[in-house]
């Protein structure tokens, strides 16, 4: 969802340009801790892989498209919302470089934040081409929903790899 993923660019960059502007010294361990976010959310997905599973065996995909369709709203905003919280926990990182970036560079904040946004969206817009093929799209709608939590959990454990200097 571009939404989402505008929404944690901007958390992002608002933690950053907050954090260059007071001086503040964050750990990169500590910012390791966001691979949480990702972690818990392939792992929330685990067991809806399951359920696709024995839908599939049972026929009753039907049901579950009707029950999609009728929550789009509340679908939308959950989407966004874990988009946001993948791109924050996946971006923490990136406040290692734009904290120095920022605080050597204050007037020129305004100037990354449009090359930033504007990047997303062409990656966003990217992204949307590649899914939408008719060559490859198909087979990642197919196989996208199998592969997520397992990106997701392997994403969340390499960015906590990070914070392993926390427990020593």
């Amino acid at each position: 969802m571009i939404v989402g993923r505008f929404i944690g660019l901007a958390a992002l960059v608002l933690a950053s340009a907050a954090a260059a502007l007071l001086a503040l010294v964050i750990p990169a361990e500590w910012i390791a801790l966001l691979g949480v976010v990702p972690l818990f959310l392939g792992l929330r997905l685990l067991p809806a892989l399951r359920g696709n599973r024995e839908d599939e065996q049972s026929g009753a995909e039907g049901l579950r498209a009707a029950d999609a369709k009728d929550k789009p709203r509340h679908g939308f905003t959950s989407q966004a919302l874990s988009v946001a919280g993948v791109t924050l926990a996946n971006g923490g990182d990136n406040l290692g470089v734009y904290i120095p970036l920022f605080a050597t560079s204050p007037d020129a904040i305004a100037i990354y934040v449009v090359v930033f946004a504007v990047m997303t969206a062409a990656w966003c817009a990217l992204g949307y081409l590649v899914v939408n093929n008719p060559l490859i799209g198909s087979q990642i709608r197919r196989y996208g929903h199998v592969l997520l939590p397992i990106v997701l959990i392997a994403l969340g454990i390499y960015i906590l790899s990070g914070a392993v200097a926390l427990v020593r």
